[in-house]
């Protein structure tokens, strides 16, 4: 009965500790927004865009000066001249605005490219960290609470940010870093 008895309770050490799981949890908000890569592409996408917006900007003002010269021209114009350049002026703005409507989708895919690349590459960064450190659970938390409650010492968002900006590496010199955290502060 005693033999029985010690092995089962042998057998039921064993079974919890190979039930042990190893679990913690990244802040996903915190790993986007401080994962020097992602600093960089967002650079420069804003650049990008920033671009494209000035040379738009160009063309409506270009525009908004074709229209103005027709408007001061308009009384001494034939009512069939007023008509056509009415026409045309119509037509180049139709042409303005798709063209505008087209670029913004097109910033707008490749932000949304971007942006599911940069979370596919986090997801695979987190999945072979816990592979590595034998983790059986590695949760995500964001804005939305997925977590609500965990013990202290299971997030592991530093380390992973941490290792990912250094396998990153990145072309960020240390002085826009500090010029940032200086503007972060003020």
């Amino acid at each position: 009965m005693i033999k029985r008895f010690i092995g089962i309770a042998a057998l039921a050490v064993v079974m919890v500790s190979c039930n042990e799981q190893k679990t913690a949890y990244v802040d996903t908000t915190k790993i986007i927004q401080e994962y020097k890569e992602m600093k960089e592409v967002e650079a420069e996408f804003t650049t990008k865009s920033d671009s494209v917006r000035q040379r738009l900007d160009a063309v409506a003002r270009e525009f908004q000066q074709e229209v103005q010269q027709y408007q001061s021209q308009m009384n001494s114009m034939s009512e069939s001249a007023r008509q056509e350049k009415e026409g045309e002026l119509m037509q180049k703005q139709q042409m303005l605005q798709q063209q505008q409507q087209m670029v913004s989708n097109q910033l707008r895919e490749e932000s949304a490219a971007v942006m599911d690349s940069m979370v596919t590459k986090v997801k695979d960064f987190v999945k072979a960290y816990g592979e590595e450190n034998n983790y059986t659970y590695i949760f995500g938390s964001n804005e939305s609470a997925n977590i609500m409650y965990a013990k202290e010492g299971l997030d592991i968002t530093d380390e992973i940010l941490s290792e990912m900006n250094e396998e990153y590496g990145g072309t960020k010199t240390e002085v826009s870093e500090e010029a940032e955290e200086t503007a972060t502060e003020e």
